[in-house]
């Protein structure tokens, strides 16, 4: 995934860009990097590894080495960010945020009308957010040539850019699936990924980029350069995942809409009577655990953390490079507490259940602690389908996706032409698919959350909100 913050401000303002970004680590753990503009210097940048450093730790010294009135730092999974970039625009930093799909089109293009060149990774791979950059370039300017991008590219892009006059351009993408932020303060603007940084940094609320809209940022003033569409497909998994908790989308706030998610799943277990006679509800930690706070209060049963997560030194279980390493560590810094579990009959929520390896390992273990029953919750619809305009998964194959490999396992490659009816709890495809998930993890019960359920949580019209990972629907 990833995430972004900067400022344009009349004084230096790296401190606050470096609070700023560390605000948004929980969107990233592989590379980080900042670029700032001062009057004297000009444009700078720094780019680090992050995963086995903290942001914090690891660009503490770096921003002593560094000053600007405007400055811009990320968080990223796929590619070194941000660019330096010199162009017949001059030069700028260059950040996108986003995914694109179509990239080998779009550089054999390239090389063929501009017979260019780009700096070549291991494999022969590039940085993406380099070609952003070529084809912004290609136009007359940073607005047609943003709009020229969103007009060519498959997926999604988000684009920040620092001019040499120290001014900032904001794009947002052209169907607003993730968010761009703007908050002022009396000496500039900031803008953000996540809403609640804005105002931990005394940026009180300006605007949120529209869709497709381009903004300029000076100290003094946000000024809109192309107003952009009034489409808008956000990601609803912001919502039920990696969004976090204090922050607000489109005016739903993210903590808010899980204790509603809970408590509309709580409210159909309740109707079709199942799980009723549990001890404790709990979340998986830690973002189950607010879905799992509304589902215990519209229940009625007690809320427990049945066991705790020892992060002080691995905060991330899927921090290590190699899969083994992340399910050793998964499974040693889960501490029970066993008066919660032995003999109890438990229900557990998760934000979602994609493929359900570290799942079955913390099955085991309640069990292993004397749990009597384990039923699962998934905060969210069965995830059917890879995202193609994140970057927020770590699988690369859809057949990855524990529903996925269900489906094959009950009726092989043709069970993909049902794929709503697997969703759908109601159906015989929709009950075999839970049976079979419940007999390979051991589950006393499973059910989804519904995409309607979902979607009543988030409170947006439906046709504002990209639900493709769960559907496969545009």
């Amino acid at each position: 995934m990833g995430g972004f913050f900067g400022v344009v401000s009349e004084r230096d303002c790296m401190d606050d860009v470096f609070f700023g970004i560390d605000y948004h680590s929980h969107l990233g753990t592989k590379l980080a990097g900042v670029a700032c503009y001062d009057k004297e210097i000009g444009l700078q940048r720094k780019i680090h590894s992050i995963e086995n450093i903290p942001f914090r730790t690891r660009f503490g010294q770096v921003f002593d080495d560094m000053k600007g009135t405007t400055a811009i730092g990320c968080i990223s999974d796929v590619d070194p960010q941000p660019l330096l970039i010199r162009t017949k625009f001059g030069a700028f930093a260059v950040y996108m945020l986003g995914k694109i799909t179509n990239t080998d089109k779009l550089i054999e293009i390239f090389f063929n009308e501009i017979n260019g060149h780009f700096d070549a990774k291991t494999g022969g791979k590039i940085n993406i957010t380099e070609l952003v950059a070529a084809i912004i370039n290609q136009k007359g300017n940073f607005v047609d040539g943003i709009r020229h991008l969103n007009d060519i590219i498959e997926g999604s892009a988000s684009i920040i850019v620092i001019k040499e006059d120290g001014n900032i351009i904001a794009a947002r993408d052209r169907l607003g699936r993730l968010p761009v932020q703007i908050g002022k303060r009396e000496d500039g603007f900031a803008l953000s990924f996540e809403s609640f940084v804005l105002g931990k940094l005394g940026f009180e609320p300006y605007k949120e980029v529209k869709p497709g809209e381009i903004v300029e940022i000076s100290s003094k003033e946000v000024t809109t350069l192309y107003e952009g569409g009034e489409q808008m497909k956000i990601c609803a998994f912001l919502w039920s995942y990696y969004g976090y908790p204090t922050s607000s989308y489109e005016g739903k706030n993210v903590e808010l809409m899980r204790y509603e998610n809970g408590r509309i799943m709580a409210q159909a277990d309740k109707k079709e009577g199942i799980a009723q006679d549990i001890d404790y509800v709990g979340g998986v930690p830690d973002s189950g655990t607010p879905h799992a706070i509304g589902y215990a209060n519209e229940s009625g049963k007690s809320f427990a953390r049945a066991f705790i997560k020892y992060t002080p030194t691995w905060s991330r279980s899927f921090m290590p490079g190699t899969q083994g390493s992340r399910n050793k560590i998964a499974k040693m810094k889960m501490i029970p507490v066993k008066e919660l579990i032995e003999g109890k009959k438990l229900l557990f929520v998760d934000d979602s259940i994609v493929r359900g390896t570290q799942l079955k390992e913390t099955v085991d273990f309640l069990y292993e602690n004397g749990a009597k029953e384990v039923h699962m919750r998934s905060a969210c619809p069965p995830i059917m389908y890879n995202c193609k305009y994140l970057d927020f998964s770590a699988s690369r194959s859809e057949m990855e996706l524990i529903a996925r490999r269900i489906i094959v396992e009950l009726e092989g490659e043709e069970g993909f032409k049902y794929m709503e009816e697997y969703a759908d709890g109601k159906t015989e495809r929709g009950k075999k698919l839970r049976q079979s998930i419940c007999e390979k993890f051991h589950f006393a019960s499973l059910e989804f959350q519904s995409l309607e359920g979902l979607i009543q949580a988030i409170g947006l019209e439906p046709c504002k909100l990209c639900t493709y990972c769960w559907n496969g629907k545009e």
